[in-house]
């Protein structure tokens, strides 16, 4: 008996454009000019992975300013937890300008590629307790808040609402860490109508008198470096019990220990929003994030992966 093989006389041209077909990746926004990947092999195999578990073993991890926040808006910056409080409501003239003076000096040792986080470490300690200082001076008064925060012109990411709907309807927990004002990441997303059952939050709460006026700030404090504490004590969190892979969403290095709580983890995967001085941070995101997304001010790859792991698998 002779078999007929039909690849046999094919130009080897088509066979490979025939090959590349039938493995390009069944989530085509990773082929968004955004989208940077060290593995792509590895990337696509995690989150095959984490489709065979399915949503019941999925839980999200993700930083909150200019994470689940735009960095940017008609080339002006969208201000974080922090900045909404730089507002007349809350704080005077001589304050905001302190803020912002202590931003430029420690933003850019926050983001300086050359230096290594250990140096980082005393110099972002010295910047949040500075800043949360000068909030406690300023006696900002509770029932403020939700004014400030309204009037701030903060921005989530582009269908940023679908990922926290979608986490919500398919029973996944999301669990934010933010270096960020808890209290004024709770009025963004309450004013946004996405604080779902399933949002759980470690963040710096402030901590009112009993007239509602700042008086401190509650428990250790959070910064961009050390959230693997917080990723610690979010372990014992009952709703994150039994889901060991995880989707870890933030936009700096030190936001990849967010997930050095969850017990016995089977698949991580992490996207890196690489949202300014691409150029000098490029290689250190690409070499630390599974997924990086250069200037991306969407949620486009986090929704495109989250729909495929969560939707139904078909039958064999």
């Amino acid at each position: 008996m002779i078999y007929h093989i039909p690849w046999l006389h094919t130009p080897v041209r088509t066979v490979l454009a025939i090959w590349h077909q039938l493995t390009k990746s069944e989530i085509p926004e990773l082929a968004k000019g955004s989208v940077l990947m060290r593995e792509r092999r590895r990337v696509e195999e995690t989150i095959h992975a984490m489709k065979q578990a399915g949503a019941g073993s999925l839980q999200v991890i993700s930083d909150f300013d200019m994470t689940l926040t735009r960095f940017s808006h008609d080339g002006k910056r969208v201000p974080t937890t922090h900045n909404i409080l730089e507002n007349r409501l809350l704080m005077n003239e001589d304050s905001t300008k302190k803020m912002r003076d202590l931003l430029n000096t420690y933003y850019p040792i926050e983001i300086d590629a050359s230096r290594s986080i250990e140096e980082k470490l005393p110099l972002m300690v010295e910047w949040w307790t500075k800043v949360h200082e000068l909030l406690i001076q300023q006696r900002i008064r509770k029932d403020m808040l939700a004014q400030a925060v309204k009037v701030s012109g903060t921005m989530l990411r582009d269908d940023c609402r679908l990922l926290f709907d979608r986490l919500a309807e398919q029973q996944v927990p999301l669990l934010i860490f933010s270096a960020g004002v808890g209290d004024v990441l709770e009025e963004v997303i309450q004013q946004n109508h996405v604080f779902h059952s399933n949002v759980h939050i470690i963040s710096n709460y402030m901590d009112f008198d009993h007239t509602g006026v700042l008086q401190a700030f509650k428990g250790q404090l959070i910064h961009t470096y050390n959230k693997r504490e917080g990723a610690v004590h979010a372990a014992g969190l009952r709703a994150l019990q039994g889901r060991p892979n995880v989707l870890l969403l933030g936009d700096s290095l030190g936001d990849l220990t967010m997930a050095d709580g969850v017990s016995q983890p089977h698949n991580i995967l992490t996207i890196g929003f690489l949202n300014d001085q691409v150029e000098e941070r490029k290689e250190s995101y690409v070499n630390a994030f599974d997924i990086v997304l250069v200037k991306d001010e969407t949620m486009d790859i986090p929704n495109a992966i989250l729909s495929h792991i969560t939707s139904s698998r078909k039958k064999q």
